[in-house]
């Protein structure tokens, strides 16, 4: 049987980065056909391997496995001068280097963008760091660290209450998308050019980015956003509402489907109120409408509400937690999860990569790699298996 296409293949990845960012970014890459080699620390490996529980039934973090398959792995101890020069042959046959060490560590390793490029015109090299190369260069990039100077927890939470992180290390995964589409945009200017180049990514910029709305209400209007809870600061009813058994989650974007809601729940009163009418009226008055709307909510369950409303055109769900997530795409047909092999038989199971691409779809070639042993040579990037 014939391999089929991929839309990266014959690409070869050096990946240097390791917990989340850089390896997200170069699972991404992996999936789409990049021949990615993992670089870890000797005996303890990329830091996430030990951050646990939970873990699966062979003892390995879960956290791990997450944004590491279709990789493989080696062992270099980058303060051996030995596995050095092994890493720097390495980077001279290689399209992409990816690290995300605190800016001038590669430098003095000998593995800085300006050694390796000079080497090798066509690499393509990314760093990721947490607050650029300049004055925030000796700072952590830690993902809570980042959400709170960042301004996100400003914006997150209870109105009145504590700032709150995101459930997830958001900010490490969009700069993981950034890179990516760095990375990308640097390989076509490559397939143009024969040149390649440098990528860099910050996730303090990075999130700034993902403010989107948030971000131009103050460089554009001078509003510094506040926290609203589940509400939006534009857009009403848009926030939890309390039903008879749990919260339903409404998303009402337009006056159509404003007037939609109110016929399916029988309150067309307040389709005809001037507070009402239109969505700037929603917002200024959306305590009243809130109150309106939670009295009719909590006279039935809300599965039966997000049905009922759903039926209608009006964006309405129930809160679910991960499992009912996933149950949930699995009852609309979009195969979440995919099952990847291990050396030994068995399989894990993973999220799968939401990129749908008609010719060259994304591959699941392997399980995320074991812990490498150290050895006295390695073979170059092209020799080890993707």
């Amino acid at each position: 049987m014939s391999t089929p296409p991929t839309a990266l293949g014959p690409l070869n990845v050096l990946d240097f980065s390791r917990v989340l960012a850089g390896p997200f970014a170069t699972m991404m890459l992996a999936d789409l056909g990049a021949t990615v080699v993992k670089v870890e620390r000797p005996t303890t490996g990329d830091d996430t391997r030990a951050w646990g529980p939970p873990h699966d039934e062979r003892g390995t973090a879960t956290y791990f496995q997450s944004v590491n398959r279709n990789k493989s792995a080696v062992a270099w101890d980058l303060a051996d001068p030995t596995d050095r020069a092994t890493a720097r042959a390495a980077a001279r046959e290689a399209d992409v280097v990816v690290e995300n060490f605190r800016p001038g560590v590669m430098d003095r390793l000998g593995l800085g963008a300006d050694e390796l490029c000079a080497a090798n015109p066509r690499l393509v090299y990314c760093s990721i760091t947490g607050f650029g190369a300049g004055a925030g260069a000796a700072l952590p990039g830690y993902d809570l660290l980042v959400q709170a100077v960042g301004g996100l927890m400003s914006i997150t939470g209870e109105p009145g209450g504590e700032p709150q992180k995101a459930g997830v290390a958001l900010v490490d995964v969009l700069a993981g998308l950034f890179a990516t589409v760095g990375i990308l945009a640097a390989l076509r200017h490559r397939d143009t050019t024969g040149q390649g180049q440098r990528v860099e990514v910050d996730l303090l910029s990075s999130l700034l980015a993902a403010l989107v709305n948030q971000g131009s209400a103050f460089t554009v209007a001078g509003v510094v956003p506040e926290r609203l809870g589940n509400r939006h600061p534009s857009i009403a009813p848009y926030e939890l509402l309390r039903c008879a058994d749990r919260d339903l989650a409404l998303a009402v974007g337009n006056d159509r489907q404003f007037r939609s809601l109110c016929a399916v729940l029988e309150l067309d009163r307040l389709a005809d109120d001037p507070r009402f009418a239109t969505n700037g009226d929603r917002v200024a008055h959306r305590g009243e409408l809130a109150s309106a709307l939670g009295e009719r909510l909590r006279q039935a369950p809300a599965a039966r509400w997000a049905e009922r409303l759903s039926g209608a055109g009006v964006p309405a769900g129930v809160v679910n937690d991960v499992a009912g997530a996933f149950r949930l795409a699995e009852a609309l047909g979009l195969e979440p999860l995919v099952a990847l092999p291990r050396p030994d038989g068995t399989t894990v199971e993973l999220t799968r990569n939401p990129i749908g691409l008609s010719a060259t779809p994304a591959r699941y070639v392997c399980a995320p790699p074991s812990l490498p042993v150290r050895a006295a040579a390695q073979g170059r990037v092209a020799d080890v298996p993707g």
